[in-house]
């Protein structure tokens, strides 16, 4: 990482990009890719792809998702007093006293979600809030000096807090989940234009949207590219902290490298072609296995058009879906570095079929 590079990084993951409401970061994530690919293409809904070598017959897709999780405005009440309901998978046991900027035409607005003080509650009743129990203090009175703050039904609202380093370790935020996979996607492409690489296909650099309500950005934009060959990135559990448990979820944990997942989506050929490259480069690995569907865009792109051969390599994180997202440095690097040695060791025109 370099100082553009990681000046890059803190502007991208303190930027809000709410589901559905990407498009602020995608313009900084294109901003940054720009010098580093031949031409981009943004679709309708807002996903970004730096295109390199393009036009040729073979093709590959690196990618991340963009989005995080969010919340809407769902009711103003006479009072002044916000009510939401989730947008993707929010935490309503984390909202209490988290401070918010409410996304309007005007510009944000600050609110805070408050929250009963312990004095007045009886504690041995304490249960975990429910969403319908949270409600947004903007500050406001009426629900006509809401309205008048550009607040409406449908506004959007993201938790303020930003990056940090911890401990010289690790990063540490909202939204690592999955800004960090546009991050080392974008670095891949600039290692790439960087050591002047040439690569024998197109490659494909894809910062979805939409991946916290259902994968719809990559399901959107993969019947669009039809690669040969898809390389997705995301988040998976860290499950050394508490409060896990390592026979149901695996024995996985930050610092130890990429995690490669075993799963009907992700093409065992491809993966034993990564598990190759890991091996050859030592660049040290975890394995993870999953019972369906790995959750993550990997599967919209395995089952787009009439198959496409897709792997995932996934960062640890501690904390997932909350605003104190935990990954150590040394995961980013080695993410980066299995992606770039996986696309130079690629002649362009493999074929991971099982039987031929």
């Amino acid at each position: 990482m370099n100082e553009q590079s990681k000046s890059f990084l803190y502007k991208y993951l303190n930027n809000a990009s709410p589901t559905g409401f990407e498009s602020s970061g995608q313009q900084i994530w294109l901003d940054y890719l720009k010098p580093y690919t031949d031409e981009y293409i943004v679709d309708t809904y807002g996903t970004a792809v730096g295109v390199i070598g393009p036009g040729k017959d073979y093709s590959v897709v690196i990618e991340a998702h963009s989005d995080e999780i969010s919340w809407f405005v769902n009711y103003i009440s006479d009072d002044g007093y916000i009510y939401v309901r989730r947008n993707g998978g929010s935490d309503a046991l984390i909202a209490p006293s988290m401070r918010v900027h409410l996304h309007t035409k005007k510009g944000p607005v600050d609110g805070v979600f408050g929250w009963p003080a312990i004095h007045v509650r009886d504690l041995a009743k304490d249960v975990a809030p429910k969403v319908s129990d949270l409600t947004i203090d903007v500050g406001a009175a009426t629900k006509q000096e809401v309205e008048e703050m550009g607040i409406h039904v449908g506004t959007v609202a993201t938790f303020t807090d930003g990056l940090m380093e911890l401990n010289g370790r690790y990063y540490v935020g909202r939204a690592l989940d999955n800004r960090m996979g546009g991050f080392m996607i974008a670095e891949v492409a600039r290692l790439l234009k960087e050591n002047n690489v040439t690569l024998p296909f197109t490659l494909y650099v894809v910062n979805a949207v939409q991946e916290e309500i259902g994968l719809r950005g990559a399901e959107m934009i993969a019947r669009r590219l039809k690669p040969n060959l898809a390389i997705c990135t995301d988040v998976t559990h860290d499950t050394q902290s508490p409060k896990y448990d390592k026979k149901e979820q695996g024995d996985l944990k930050c610092g130890l490298g990429p995690v490669l997942c075993y799963g009907p989506a992700v093409q065992n050929n491809v993966l034993d072609f990564m598990i190759g490259v890991a091996e050859q480069q030592n660049i040290a690995f975890q394995r993870q296995a999953v019972s369906r569907s790995t959750g993550t865009d990997t599967d919209a792109f395995a089952y787009a058009t009439e198959g496409i051969a897709s792997a995932l390599i996934s960062l640890p994180l501690k904390y997932m879906h909350t605003t104190v997202e935990t990954v150590h440095m040394d995961d980013v690097q080695s993410v980066i570095k299995l992606m770039y040695e996986t696309l130079l060791a690629l002649k362009g025109g493999e074929d991971f079929r099982y039987i031929k």
